[in-house]
């Protein structure tokens, strides 16, 4: 059956404006006391600089100002809009990022209604609002806000399309039998393929949206007779993908010569060298985000120290020693040479053909549990040192409590989300996320480096799926609290009101 229609009751919209100044309280305060710039923030503030006062999207080099294609524009046009209101300062920059991150929790909450839709109105309304106060009260994303990074606004544009991929005329495709049903469904279409276009010229990994919408309603729509909605449904959604990225493109093609629809891979400059041996090398063995600070981002010539290297880096010790060989010759020569970074090469297909397993199934596995299950708190003055726990204790027992308390917290997240799971299962929307949360997991293991920080545009349909428990095992207890037991359902009231007199 398509789904049914969500309408909230009154007594939730109560909650919006509370839950949306803790929230703005919240990310006011990580932007005041934990404001942070990285090296990537100097790059998105140039280009938005530029492109606004000179016109050119690029980089000055001696003196000149090129254009470059090296990140896609979304994030860079985000800034310069701000930079036209309110002038090149940071401060208006966060704020404002503060304001579309809140938008983004309601979003969460909508989401989060529509996996629950088909369930009682009060449930969905238990479920919208206990949605809606985990996504405010979530710390990684709010502070994410305080960093002038991508992160902010790609988790936004990813979370609307999510919430328009997830209505019945998108989703339901087998019930689309009416001219105005198939109209209205190739409209959604359409705009969650702009919306995830959008998303593209922020993020360029944006798609894999897109491909599992269309693995999930393939898989779930996939006898014959469906093929041809499917179809439809699939050429509406890339031609959505397309349009905004086609002005991306154009520019690339008329200043570059090439067609070229998304950044670099390794977000390089045309014609820059690329160590990609090293990088495979550190492939075979990274999964920690620390060592991508120790190694990849020591390129091209800042010294690398070989007891950095930890002891999982290398299988023997005549390993060992050609390793050190290697960082050594590197380190004379101030720079990777094209000689050095084939010996490099050589030596990752070698720990590949002796360990595939290690290198193909274990190391994505290891770096996706490390960006997913972290403190984050690579932004924070804190190191996230937590053993041996009592060394750390002793050493700074602040910043092992904050390390241990995020730790914990972002545990939690994710076992509520497996715990609503279990409840929802049987949504298609839940495998949409799901199938979204795999996809781009599996994408980022195979990036030189393991940043954290990537997985928090996830991180909206987590809660979203953590929401579904208010909705189900604590109903008795929840449920009462936000709408009056007179308006409850018989049997929802006669059982709110059991709990309530067992409760002490």
């Amino acid at each position: 059956m398509p789904f049914s229609e969500t309408r909230l009751p009154r007594p939730a919209y109560k909650h919006v404006v509370p839950a949306l100044l803790v929230g703005l309280g919240l990310r006011l305060f990580f932007i005041w006391r934990f404001p942070f710039a990285s090296d990537d923030t100097f790059f998105y503030e140039e280009l938005a600089r530029n492109w606004l006062y000179h016109g050119v999207y690029g980089f000055f080099a001696n003196g000149h100002l090129l254009p470059s294609d090296m990140r896609v524009p979304g994030y860079s046009g985000f800034l310069s809009i701000i930079y036209f209101l309110a002038g090149p300062a940071r401060m208006p920059v966060l704020i404002a990022q503060a304001l579309v991150d809140l938008a983004t929790c309601v979003l969460t909450a909508l989401v989060a209604a529509r996996l629950a839709s088909g369930a009682n109105r009060r449930v969905v309304t238990c479920i919208w609002v206990g949605a809606l106060w985990l996504a405010v009260l979530c710390p990684f994303t709010a502070n994410c806000t305080s960093a002038i990074l991508t992160e902010t606004l790609a988790t936004f544009l990813t979370t609307l399309a999510v919430l328009i991929f997830l209505l019945p005329p998108a989703m339901e495709i087998e019930f689309l039998h009416k001219k105005r049903q198939v109209v209205l469904g190739a409209l959604t279409w359409f705009l969650g393929g702009i919306v995830v276009g959008l998303g593209t010229l922020v993020r360029p990994e944006a798609p894999l949206l897109i491909a599992a919408v269309l693995l999930v309603q393939w898989v779930r729509w996939q006898h014959r007779a469906n093929w041809r909605r499917l179809a439809v449904a699939t050429l509406w959604m890339l031609a959505g993908l397309l349009l905004p990225l086609a002005p991306w493109a154009a520019r690339n093609a008329r200043t570059f010569g090439r067609v070229q629809f998304l950044a670099p891979r390794y977000a390089e400059t045309f014609g820059d060298y690329i160590p990609t041996g090293f990088y495979a090398w550190t492939g075979t063995w990274m999964f920690r985000f620390r060592d991508a600070y120790l190694f990849a981002w020591k390129l091209p010539a800042q010294p690398i120290s070989i007891d950095d290297l930890p002891s999982y880096g290398f299988d023997s010790r005549d390993e060992l020693l050609r390793v050190t060989s290697l960082l050594e010759e590197y380190n004379r020569g101030h720079g990777m040479t094209h000689q050095l970074d084939s010996e490099f090469k050589e030596l990752a297909d070698e720990r590949r053909r002796r360990h595939p397993f290690r290198s193909y199934v274990w190391i994505p596995i290891e770096r996706a549990a490390a960006m997913w299950f972290t403190p984050r708190i690579a932004s924070l003055p804190y190191s996230g040192r937590l053993w041996p726990p009592v060394d750390s204790w002793d050493q700074n027992s602040t910043d092992f409590n904050v390390t241990l308390g995020f730790s914990l917290l972002n545990c939690f997240y994710v076992g509520l989300a497996l715990v609503g799971l279990g409840y929802s299962f049987k949504n298609p929307g839940v495998a949409v996320i799901v199938v979204f949360i795999v996809l781009r997991t599996g994408f980022l293991t195979q990036l030189p480096t393991c940043e954290p920080r990537y997985v928090l545009v996830c991180f909206p349909g987590l809660l979203a799926l953590g929401a579904q428990v208010w909705g189900r095992s604590w109903i008795g207890v929840v449920l009462p609290r936000v709408i009056p037991t007179a308006q409850l359902p018989r049997s929802l009231a006669l059982r709110a009101g059991k709990d309530a007199v067992s409760s002490p």
